[in-house]
């Protein structure tokens, strides 16, 4: 039985130093020694605060896939607690496939830690067993190109994406300058960023499903011709998804 929904997500962070603080016993010290004490390394999965969380919803129509929306609620707009407790709401109601970039080594155990902090109910994430392996209602595309391997050799989405002839992350930008945007009050411009990972993340998911034969070469271009008519009429305000779906490219070949 095919899917009927899917979300597309992925998540935008910044460094909880209040939550690096009482891991490290380091409570009610200056800023700057929590910071020093965080090093310069990749922080741990319950110290990155959810800033933005990017979401493509599509729906199957027939053998394609139509998208419904696409958005990236932030922190610029509500509380954390408040945006990870709308995007669980919409997981329970729709009960969907749900697509990542590396997101069970990433967005998911993010997602249910800080969710956990702020004490929010989960139930539509426990509905399905999206946090087993070996079952088909979540996918993560970085595991699955990997064969499910360890080292060193994994892809990065925007090195995967330009290798399929896709768009890529704007130029010059990527997720190691987040925390400086957001504290510039540029969390405007982490969101657009945030739907072109999405964006991209959808576009090789669709092109993940055609080589599984779970869509058919026209069902790929009619989902493909579908996400370009709803980038068009719906994020003039983000330019690089416009350069990305404009009259220079209307096809991913």
């Amino acid at each position: 039985m095919h899917e009927q929904s899917v979300i597309v997500w992925d998540l935008e962070t910044v460094p909880d130093l209040k939550a690096a603080a009482r891991m490290f016993g380091m409570a009610g010290e200056p800023e700057q020694d929590v910071r020093k004490a965080l090093g310069t390394g990749f922080p741990k999965l319950p110290i990155h605060s959810i800033a933005c969380i990017g979401a493509l919803v599509a729906r199957r129509d027939g053998d394609a896939w139509q998208v419904a929306a696409l958005g990236a609620p932030h922190i610029g707009e509500r509380s954390e607690a408040q945006l990870i407790r709308a995007f669980l709401e919409r997981i329970d109601q729709l009960r969907p496939h749900l697509v990542t970039y590396n997101g069970n080594g990433f967005d998911f155990p993010v997602l249910r830690l800080r969710a956990m902090l702020h004490r929010l109910p989960a139930p539509g994430l426990t509905a399905r067993p999206y946090f087993k392996r070996y079952t088909t209602d979540a996918t993560d595309l970085c595991e699955a190109l990997n064969s499910f391997g360890s080292g060193n050799n994994r892809l990065k989405l925007d090195e995967v994406s330009r290798f399929l002839g896709l768009a890529g992350k704007p130029d010059g930008v990527d997720g190691g300058k987040v925390e400086e945007q957001v504290a510039q009050g540029r969390i405007e411009d982490v969101a657009r960023y945030c739907e072109t990972d999405v964006v991209n993340t959808y576009r090789l998911w669709l092109s993940y499903e055609l080589f599984r034969g779970s869509l058919t070469l026209a069902a790929y271009e009619a989902s493909e011709a579908q996400l370009r008519e709803f980038v068009l009429a719906n994020k003039t305000g983000n330019a690089h998804l416009m350069e990305t779906f404009g009259p220079k490219q209307t096809s991913s070949s």
